[in-house]
């Protein structure tokens, strides 16, 4: 008895102890999001709370907005950014064929290697294939964006904090800065060949404002295009390529919590049951 009593009181100090450290990272992490201030101390705005329908245990992902926000990052955002971790054949995904997604493919050049020279070139692409970058390397890229390089957004609604949100806000934000910011802080002037944002931490940044006008894009289901509708839909989109399984875990999530939840009820009665006979020495 004495040994099974050490081994329970060696289990519930470890437990304890991983709960003490969980708790620490948590203190420390929210102490540090509170106390955090911008980055050169310049007054950006959080990013606006909107509306998703993957948000929530029970969110899934809207098919017809997100193929509406693939065309607005086809038609817009492709001509400065790559999605590299992102197959042609993941778009099967998003519902569409697989006849689409080879005519979808083969629309779009990627690297190749001549058979009969062997030199570099470029082809028609495959489902197989990634989405090409627009450019041939970072120097090219950089010279193209006054020496800013596009950054690829695979993840990058990951890499952001509230990534979802974080997108679709700066896409709309952009607009000259007020009289009041620049008499408080001189320094959120934009500079040549910036553009003021303020829910980018910097204010301003080199991206032009991608979206400038309604009707930049046409939706195929007759959604109307205007400037936050196609924000709202590229940032979906982003989400999905950041992690398209989002859903299906959520999906899976539950009933992993369900047997996790049966298996300590049975436990309990279980250990109720075999114990139940013993009684302790005194």
């Amino acid at each position: 008895m004495l040994k099974l009593l050490s081994v329970r009181l060696v289990a519930i100090l470890v437990g304890l102890g991983f709960a003490l450290v969980a708790l620490y990272a948590f203190a420390i992490g929210a102490y540090n999001a509170a106390t955090e201030e911008p980055a050169g101390h310049l007054p950006y705005k959080k990013p606006m709370d909107l509306s998703w329908s993957f948000d929530g245990p029970f969110g899934k992902w809207d098919q017809t907005q997100l193929q509406r926000g693939l065309k607005v990052y086809d038609e817009v955002c492709s001509a400065c950014h790559s999605l590299k971790f992102v197959a042609f054949r993941d778009l099967e995904q998003l519902g569409y064929s697989e006849a689409q997604v080879k005519a979808f493919a083969a629309s779009k050049q990627v690297p190749g290697i001549d058979p009969n020279t062997g030199e570099a070139t470029t082809r028609p692409g495959l489902p197989t294939d990634y989405f090409p970058s627009p450019y041939p390397n970072n120097v090219a890229a950089a010279a193209a964006n006054n020496n800013a390089i596009p950054p690829d957004l695979s993840l990058m609604t990951k890499a952001r904090g509230d990534g979802t949100n974080y997108v679709a806000s700066l896409l709309m934000g952009y607009a000259p800065p007020s009289e009041e910011l620049l008499e408080e802080h001189p320094e959120a002037a934009p500079g040549p060949g910036l553009h003021h944002n303020p829910y980018f931490p910097n204010l301003n940044l080199a991206m032009a404002p991608p979206l400038t006008s309604a009707g930049q894009v046409t939706f195929d289901d007759g959604t109307e295009a205007t400037i936050e509708q196609m924000s709202k839909d590229v940032a979906a989109f982003l989400t999905w390529t950041a992690e398209p399984t989002l859903v299906k875990r959520k999906q899976t999530g539950w009933p992993v919590l369900i047997f996790l939840l049966f298996a300590t009820v049975l436990a309990y009665m279980s250990k109720r049951q075999i114990w139940a006979a013993v009684k302790p020495k005194k």
